[in-house]
């Protein structure tokens, strides 16, 4: 009897001691699932939620982390940051290397994948160069990069493309609005590299294993699959499967090791920003708002409710498309939810480095506002 007590004292205390340990790991997760039963609360399901779901979006995030994990497990990333440090040779030029590929893949392949991609490139470039200490300014970098670099083109952020095709821009005239603030973000982008020294670098270790060209080939390849259906060259329906059973079969270990509670964070937040649309009292608000400033608004509903439902909400109260695609760009920077992009840096940089969320944070707030303030007094005065 007295064992039984004991036993069900230490699983209580076991589950309570998980339970917080989960809190701690998943603590976004945990605000949007919050999020999205409070606004279901005001919201009741029904068939109307089904319509809040980007299953294009969920599908390539799933698709993307799947291989990155398997690209993982061959040692890719760490022979590739191997790489880097032979051809840079110092710190600084390393960041600029690893923050600028970030850069140049938001515009060819969406925020969201380059850093999927990237930011575990420069996770092993400073873990395996001893400069770890470096990597909240690092990641919050190449998020912020990630974000802006990829505003010049019509599909470099998921918002550009729906406000490219709903208010038919014409690509050039898309491109001209763009250009300004795209220039001072990579300007600014490049003076924030400079703040890390220029310490010269050795790997405490070396990877001696050769990657398999075969098994590389073959990840990447099913990796250009996920991509694709970002352009919708495939429907979802179909490249999903082909990522998943192309996995299944050479390393199931790497599903295993996918990031499911990142995505779960991005169908709450799905709930969230679909049932503020379909509040009265926020909708008259925007309305409102809108009509005293579309730029300065649009920004400010990106810090609440993210940039891309930010733009999908705010496309039915104005006209001033010019306006609201800088506000939701820029707007992309400042909290971390104002892009959902951010909440995979987040979630990558926690996972590398576990109780280390306030430092992150700290990092993020501080470079991401000077961002914003910055850009959307540059932005303000160029539409005048």
């Amino acid at each position: 009897m007295i064992s039984d007590i004991k036993l069900k004292k230490y699983s209580f205390e076991t589950f309570i001691t998980d339970f917080q340990t989960f809190l701690k790991k998943n603590a976004v997760l945990c605000i949007a699932f919050a999020a999205a039963l409070i606004t279901s609360i005001i919201v009741p399901p029904d068939s109307k939620y089904l319509d809040y779901f980007d299953l294009n979006t969920l599908s390539c995030l799933f698709a993307t982390l799947a291989v990155i994990c398997a690209l993982k497990n061959i040692r890719f990333f760490s022979i590739l940051a191997e790489k880097i440090v032979a051809l840079t040779g110092n710190l600084r030029t390393s960041v600029i290397a690893i923050v600028y590929i970030t850069f140049i893949g938001s515009m060819l392949i969406a925020n969201d994948m380059a850093l999927l991609t990237f930011l575990p490139l420069g996770y092993f470039v400073l873990q395996r160069t001893d400069n770890e200490k470096h990597m909240a300014k690092l990641f919050v970098l190449q998020n912020i990069s990630a974000n802006l670099g990829g505003m010049l083109t019509p599909f470099g952020n998921p918002q550009n493309l729906y406000l490219y095709s709903y208010f038919n821009i014409p690509t050039a005239e898309f491109m001209q609005i763009m250009f300004l603030p795209f220039a001072l973000a990579i300007a600014m982008i490049t003076l924030c590299c400079f703040l890390f020294p220029k310490t010269e670098l050795h790997m405490s270790s070396f990877d001696h294993k050769r990657l398999s060209v075969k098994r590389t080939a073959y990840y990447l390849a099913l990796f250009a699959v996920s991509i694709i259906i970002v352009f919708r060259v495939i429907p979802y329906f179909i490249g999903l499967p082909i990522v998943f059973i192309g996995i299944l079969f050479s390393d199931r270990d790497a599903l295993k090791k996918v990031d499911y509670a990142l995505l779960f964070t991005f169908v709450f937040f799905f709930i969230f920003a679909g049932n503020m649309a379909r509040i009265d009292a926020v909708n008259e608000l925007l309305s409102y708002l809108l009509s005293k400033n579309t730029l300065i608004f649009s920004v400010i509903s990106c810090q609440f409710i993210s940039n891309v439902p930010s733009a999908v909400l705010l496309s039915h109260f104005t006209t001033d498309y010019k306006a609201l695609l800088l506000g939701v760009n820029i707007g992309g920077t400042g909290t971390l939810i104002a892009s959902l992009a951010s909440l995979i840096t987040f979630k990558n940089y926690v996972s590398f480095n576990p109780g280390s969320a306030g430092r992150f944070i700290k990092v993020f707030t501080i470079f991401n506002f000077a961002f914003l303030f910055i850009l959307t007094i540059f932005c303000f005065f160029i539409i005048l």
